[in-house]
């Protein structure tokens, strides 16, 4: 029934300005605002909805995960734009933040404005 839907992913935030300020300026994503929520346009053609929430809470989860070809370049770079990478102890990352565990590929989380949980991780 629903195979051929163009279904979407969403999240909320607590401030839509600022989602669209570190989406759109800081992590460099074509983003669109509409009806006061906003859209995040992603590689590939999947777009994913923001939307406001008075009560917001962070999700404890990783929310949206970003592959790249390099990560130990993209942790440089989103770090030079002020992003600020998490650590978590059972992940044994390195000082970038980058966790390299045999179980699955190089990975480092960081937080979006409202303190949802996003991720970079090395694909290819």
């Amino acid at each position: 029934m629903l195979g051929d839907s163009k279904a979407f992913s969403g999240f909320s935030v607590d401030s839509i300005d600022a989602a669209k300020d570190f989406y759109g300026s800081t992590l460099g994503l074509r983003v669109s605002e509409d009806n006061g929520m906003l859209s995040l346009h992603l590689g590939g053609g999947a777009d994913v909805l923001v939307y406001p929430k008075e009560n917001h809470t962070p999700a404890t989860f990783t929310v949206l995960n970003f592959p790249v070809p390099d990560i130990d370049r993209a942790v440089d770079d989103l770090g030079a734009r002020g992003v600020t990478f998490e650590r978590y102890d059972a992940f044994g990352q390195n000082e970038k933040g980058i966790s390299r565990d045999e179980g699955g590929p190089p990975i480092a989380w960081f937080k979006d404005p409202a303190g949802n949980v996003l991720s970079v991780l090395e694909v290819g």
